[in-house]
């Protein structure tokens, strides 16, 4: 089992990035963290990530989380979510220190912020006008105590051409990664370095 963790900022593109990752690799498993996440849990979700996913995949069976649902402002029936291979985690919040452990690669959606912001404002349109000004005050404070970009192991820039891949702050992944190290598949399909895709 190797996890990929998708971070950026809101808008920055993850969704789509992660989308297109998954396809190249197979059709690999996404987890949304907008599916976690809630109204009431903007990034206090952790707890209930690791207990209902991380650690049901950790020992190679299927885990059960109930995504939620953000006009209804509830959460739905309970979603399967089958060991795999690769699954790959995308949102923002996916490269927390308390999920750093368990991730084989974090990647990080490599655009600034107002610019990622302006894009989230845009695609959510005026009904998420509200919800996005009390957004960005939360995820300034989120990333402000628990920084992921410092820890990425690829940066990920979006161009004309598709996307561009560099190698991240992290450098090498450190020995806290018990959970997906020493796995040749996810090396090759994430450390490519000034490639394009």
């Amino acid at each position: 089992m190797r996890l990929i963790g998708v971070d950026g900022h809101a808008g920055s593109g993850k969704t789509t990035f992660a989308g297109k990752l998954a396809a190249a690799l197979g059709e690999a498993p996404v987890l949304h963290l907008d599916d976690i996440a809630s109204h009431r849990e903007l990034f206090s979700w952790d707890g209930r990530l690791l207990s209902e996913v991380v650690e049901p995949l950790r020992r190679g069976v299927t885990a059960h989380y109930r995504p939620y649902d953000w006009r209804a402002r509830r959460f739905g029936p309970a979603r399967p979510l089958p060991p795999a291979p690769v699954v790959l985690v995308e949102g923002v919040g996916a490269g927390r220190r308390v999920l750093r452990p368990y991730l084989a690669r974090l990647l990080w959606m490599d655009l600034p912020r107002e610019e990622a912001w302006a894009r989230g404002r845009a695609r959510d349109g005026e009904e998420q006008r509200e919800f996005w000004s009390g957004w960005v005050e939360a995820e300034r404070r989120h990333f402000a105590e628990d920084p992921s970009r410092p820890f990425a192991d690829l940066l990920v820039r979006q161009s004309a051409q598709g996307y561009e891949v560099l190698p991240g702050p992290a450098g090498t992944v450190g020995p806290d990664q018990f959970v997906t190290d020493g796995n040749e598949s996810a090396s090759m399909c994430c450390t490519c370095e000034d490639r394009r895709a």
